[in-house]
């Protein structure tokens, strides 16, 4: 692309690479590329190139634990996507705003967010879209202590996962659908989803997913009171969240300091 002078290739490819350092893990490095991506955007008048690289840097910022910074990413490519008639990045942004202002605990705002993201994925017929939001919801309802609702979206988003043979997708639903029902203390079938979960993303290399669910487990295994199996889990999650440099580190220091508790009782 640089060869032939493609300016709108390059930014297009700089932008693939962000995207890939980001499933990798290689938070840093997919903002350095995306940075370079959305400058090229800017200087050659590519909205929905600017559009992508707005996203893409609030995704990367997302997983980085800075929320305020990713929130005002996702509002720049919200505010593009409906300027330039992008429904489906319209959705996305919506979706994304939601995620990230459940990190503020806004949770109205967040349902009205994933709501609005959903209503658009199925007027477009965006079904890997629907599912996400149908995801999004259940999380949400699970945060806020409604299992039954939660149960309700993960169960859609599995359906719709599996019906479109979206591999990441199914053990995100299956993955909702096992702490929803761990907090109704139905543990077995808990049990079986979060595996079914954990074994999909180790498959498909989703490794952000792969440290939430073995955090998940030995949440789970905490539950049924097999302290050691509990703590292997969470040192796993522990040494996979500090490689990848994400916020659940903490949560899964404070995991294994409760668990250490509970050893020595």
């Amino acid at each position: 692309a640089r060869e032939i002078g493609d300016r709108q290739g390059e930014g297009n490819t700089l932008g693939n690479l962000g995207i890939a350092y980001n499933s990798l893990g290689q938070y840093e490095r997919a903002i350095e590329f995306h940075q370079h991506s959305l400058t090229i955007a800017r200087e050659i008048g590519d909205r929905a190139g600017e559009g992508r690289a707005l996203c893409g840097l609030g995704n990367a910022y997302t997983n980085l634990g800075q929320y305020e910074r990713a929130i005002d990413l996702y509002q720049q490519y919200l505010a593009i996507a409906q300027e330039i008639g992008n429904r489906q990045g319209e959705s996305a942004a919506l979706g994304n705003l939601g995620i990230a202002y459940t990190s503020l605990g806004q949770y109205e705002r967040v349902i009205n967010f994933h709501q609005q993201a959903l209503i658009i994925s199925r007027e477009i017929g965006d079904r890997q879209g629907e599912g996400q939001d149908l995801g999004n919801l259940g999380t949400t309802y699970e945060s806020l202590g409604d299992y039954d609702q939660a149960v309700n979206y993960a169960n859609q988003h599995l359906t719709v996962a599996r019906e479109i043979g979206d591999r990441r997708g199914e053990g995100a639903g299956l993955r909702e659908l096992g702490v929803a029902l761990l907090k109704q203390e139905l543990t077995t079938k808990a049990l079986e989803n979060l595996q079914a979960a954990l074994n999909i993303f180790q498959e498909v290399k989703s490794r952000n997913d792969e440290a939430e669910a073995l955090k998940n487990l030995a949440e789970l295994h905490q539950a049924l009171g097999a302290v050691a199996v509990a703590q292997q889990y969470c040192e796993q999650a522990l040494a996979l969240a500090t490689e990848l440099g994400i916020p659940l580190k903490t949560e899964c220091e404070a995991l294994l300091s409760d668990l250490g508790k509970s050893n020595d009782c």
